[in-house]
């Protein structure tokens, strides 16, 4: 067959299945059926042949995988029609576009997708399933591609004569082998769905069986044309589905930022089955003082609102992030606008706060599942987060936790997808997901290997998302924390404070602008925040001064006149400063400013 028994190793795919010295697996075997057993072709009746066509709608297109669906249609064909079967898919409709009548001269890029055959065929020479076979020894087109593909008409050659082999076989080789295993009669259709060519199925029959006819010419287009709604809409999904995980990983960030006193890995992994694709998300965000904020969520549903959803949650979840560093009230916010949303969608959600000060998480859960604590040492338990209601049920507000971990501690954050399961409930898995860490290594675990020896690894029916955090001490020095004094000393103790741990740095070219921060920043906190509390002076890709209080307003650059005598603190700050901003904090709020380091 042209892309079919002829030129195709038959059935398998590839050259799996074998072993170095050509003898064929049980698998392959299962495949080369004799089939002798059944109604050979010449005794199918007009009743039969109805309900060998109906049949096929149970059989063909059981999924929505296209290469499957193609293997069903061979595998429908052998013994009952045929001895020998073989599909070929346009590489155009492999990639998910629409199928066409091919017009241009040469020979279409066909791939091989699905082989079948009696095992009295197994010494034919098929092109392997997954390759094109388009070969330079062929210079001239076969009948397949002459007249299925581009005419859209069927192929019958009942008694094939000696010349017909070369007309039909992609090779001279493949010919020879077709004519030495008695290969008698040849048939290839095009496959057509809603006026559009996809591909094409071609069939041949050995000794033992009659030729084809015209009847089982009309049975094979008919057989075809069901096959071809069927391997369409596979395609139309397999579209759909790469357009749903696109945007999904579109939403999701594309690279995690690098935080002090934290290594962080993020894994997305899509799920197989058809309804598998939805909301589930993971941000990683770089807040003031080395403060490190992650959050992963799931949005219940699947398809395409599920993930429009989440990148509005995630979007609106960032913006959180950057005014308030309390989980507790990040999510509480989050579940008012969860509510606002017109498709009345709701998430689970867990926010964590890492910072690197006094190695501290502190945690907030909105109905997610609890966040896995790995010790360094051995140990491994899930941490008591309280559960608060899902995001867009109104129940508010919040309780966070507060977790001090040690160096080393592996922090292991994950949508249910990782877990969930049809037959075990989930303290069962959440015990094979405990032990399953605890038998990675800490390098395995921080990359992400969790995702294949989780418990629903195997069979995930969801999508997961996976963070997994590891605490790391901060280079010596590179974050300093001091409390400053509640009244007038503040601003002159900060100064000094700052400048002599400049020096000490190597960074004394930074110390004018750094006093001149800093006296805003403690002038502010003295007149609108009750006083200064902590000061904190951290050295990394840039340099970040913050100075905390207690007030409830956060500050805003204000319009000075000129004969104004104050107002122009935030400005200079502005001005001299990469960037500066504020957020709040559980006890008030913090402002910080950053500068670039010196090259």
């Amino acid at each position: 067959m042209n892309g079919g028994s002829g030129g195709r190793r038959l059935p398998g795919r590839g050259s799996a299945g074998r072993d170095p010295a050509g003898r064929r697996s049980a698998g392959e075997n299962a495949r080369f059926r004799r089939g002798r057993g059944v109604l050979p072709p010449d005794r199918f009746t007009t009743r039969s042949r109805l309900a060998w066509l109906n049949s096929a709608t149970s059989r063909i297109g059981t999924t929505l995988d296209l290469e499957r669906t193609a293997q069903e249609l061979a595998e429908f064909t052998v013994p009952r029609f045929a001895d020998g079967a073989a599909v070929d898919i346009l590489e155009s409709v492999l990639r998910g576009d629409e199928g066409s009548r091919w017009t241009e001269p040469g020979i279409p890029p066909l791939r091989a997708t699905a082989l079948c055959a009696i095992e009295e065929l197994s010494s034919l020479e098929p092109t392997p399933v997954g390759e094109t076979f388009v070969h330079a020894e062929q210079p001239h087109e076969t009948l397949l591609h002459r007249y299925c593909l581009r005419q859209g008409k069927p192929v019958l050659l009942s008694r094939m004569r000696d010349e017909d082999f070369t007309r039909v076989a992609p090779t001279a080789s493949a010919a020879a082998k077709m004519r030495a295993a008695g290969v008698h009669s040849y048939l290839a259709v095009p496959l057509i769905a809603r006026g559009l060519l996809l591909g094409s199925a071609d069939f041949v029959r050995a000794p033992g069986t009659p030729p084809f006819s015209t009847t089982d010419l009309a049975l094979a287009e008919q057989l075809a044309s069901k096959a071809a709604v069927f391997i369409d809409n596979a395609r139309l999904y397999g579209r759909e589905r790469e357009h749903v995980v696109s945007l999904q990983r579109s939403l999701l960030p594309r690279v995690t930022p690098a935080t002090p006193g934290l290594l962080v890995h993020s894994e997305y992994a899509p799920a197989a089955a058809h309804h598998g694709v939805g909301g589930d998300w993971y941000d990683v965000m770089a807040l003031p003082g080395g403060r490190t904020a992650l959050m992963v969520g799931d949005v219940m549903g699947h398809g395409l609102p599920a993930a429009a959803t989440m990148g509005r949650l995630r979007t609106v979840a960032r913006t959180l992030m950057t005014l308030d560093t309390a989980p507790e009230r990040i999510l509480a916010r989050l579940d008012l606008a969860t509510r606002d949303l017109e498709d009345e969608q709701v998430a689970t959600c867990l926010c964590a706060v890492y910072d690197p000060a006094d190695s501290t998480y502190t945690l907030a859960s909105a109905g997610h599942l609890p966040p896995l604590l790995l010790d360094g040492q051995g140990g491994a338990g899930y941490v008591p987060v309280p559960t608060g209601a899902p995001l867009g049920a109104g129940v508010i507000p919040y309780d966070p936790l507060r977790v001090r971990v040690p160096d080393g501690a592996h922090l292991v954050m994950y949508t249910d997808g990782l877990v969930k399961s049809r037959e075990e409930d989930v303290d069962a898995q959440l015990d094979r997901l405990s032990s399953a860490a605890l038998s990675l290594t800490p390098e395995a675990l921080g990359q992400g290997g969790l995702v294949e020896c989780a418990p629903a690894a195997a069979a995930r029916f969801d999508e997961a998302v996976l963070l997994v955090t590891v605490s790391s001490p901060l280079p010596a020095g590179d974050l300093r924390v001091w409390e400053l004094p509640r009244d007038g000393r503040a601003a002159s103790v900060a100064r000094g404070l700052v400048t002599d741990q400049l020096a000490a740095w190597g960074l004394a070219e930074l110390a004018d602008v750094s006093e001149l921060v800093v006296s805003e920043l403690v002038g502010n906190a003295l007149r609108y925040g009750n006083g200064p509390g902590e000061l904190r002076l951290l050295r990394g890709e840039r340099l970040v001064v913050e100075v905390s209080d207690t007030g409830p307003d956060l500050p805003q650059i204000q319009h000075a006149d000129l004969s104004d005598e104050g107002g122009r603190g935030l400005q200079l700050i502005n001005m001299l400063c990469r960037r500066w901003g504020s957020c709040r904090t559980i006890t008030g709020k913090v402002v910080w400013a950053e500068q670039n380091m010196p090259s």
